[in-house]
This record gives C-alpha cells, structure tokens and sequence, in this order.
C-alpha cells in the first residue's frame, strides 16, 4: 500500500492514497481556527469507524440479514502531552434494517472490534476502545407521538 502527501500552503496538504483518491487535510495555525479539511487525527479516527462499518455491513450481508443503514459514532480522548495519541475511544453503532436479529448484529460487531478491524486493532495499542450498539428495526411501524 502506498500513499503520497503534499503540502500546498501553511498547514494545509493534499493526501493520494494508491488508487488516486485525493483529500485536502490540515490544521489551523490558530487554536479553534478554520481548518482546510480533517486533521490527520480526525482521519485515523474515521478510518477507525470506516474499517468496522465495512466490516458490519460485510458480515450481516454474509449471513443474509436485512441490514439497509450501518452508522458508527465516535467519541475519543488523546493524551495530554506529545505525542498526543489517542487513549480513550468508544464506538456506537447504529444499524438499521427489517427484522435484524440483535444477537447477529452484536455477534458482527464483535467480530469487527475483536478480530478484522486492522484499524482498531492498531489504536488499541494506546487507547481502551469500547463499543455498543442499537438496532432500528425499519419493519417496525413508527410510533405516533
């Protein structure tokens, strides 16, 4: 695997992964500033979500399930001083579909978080990774209220 990172103008560079896709990423010379993109925190972090989303949505398809939505919401400390790793992240999944059995939606997260996710499986090197999970049930009539 490869990549190319290029700086363009004071904190801001464009990144190309191998298969030519570009993302403008950055930090802001000013604490709270307007950034040009993610920083490269943010997009280890994404990448985190992204792996074990992938591997969600890949296992409840395997076994035929219903999935129609799979959301990861991230929430993560880093470390006080340099280098500022991160130490603390907790993973939410929300996944969505008609009839998914909560047993087999927790089975498949499991599995990404403990055994396929190479992303998380890099960060838990310094950080406590949790996660949970909810299912929406899409079959489901809504509720009035």
């Amino acid at each position: 695997m490869k990549a190319r990172i290029k700086w363009v103008e004071d904190r801001t560079f464009v990144g190309q992964s191998g298969s030519g896709h570009k993302i403008v990423l950055g930090t802001s010379k000013e604490p709270g500033g307007q950034t040009p993109g993610p920083s490269p925190m943010e997009l280890m972090l994404i990448g985190a979500g992204g792996c074990s989303a992938y591997d969600v949505v890949h296992i409840l398809e395997k076994g035929r399930e219903a999935i129609e939505d799979c959301t990861v919401e991230l929430d993560a400390d880093r470390a006080e001083t340099d280098p500022k790793v991160f130490t603390r992240i907790h993973m939410h999944f929300v996944v969505k579909g008609r009839g998914l059995a909560p047993a087999k939606v927790e089975r498949a997260v499991n599995l990404s978080i403990e055994k396929y996710c190479s992303a998380s499986a890099m960060l838990a090197k310094s950080a406590v990774i949790t996660h949970d999970f909810e299912v929406v049930d899409t079959a489901a009539p809504a509720s009035a209220g």
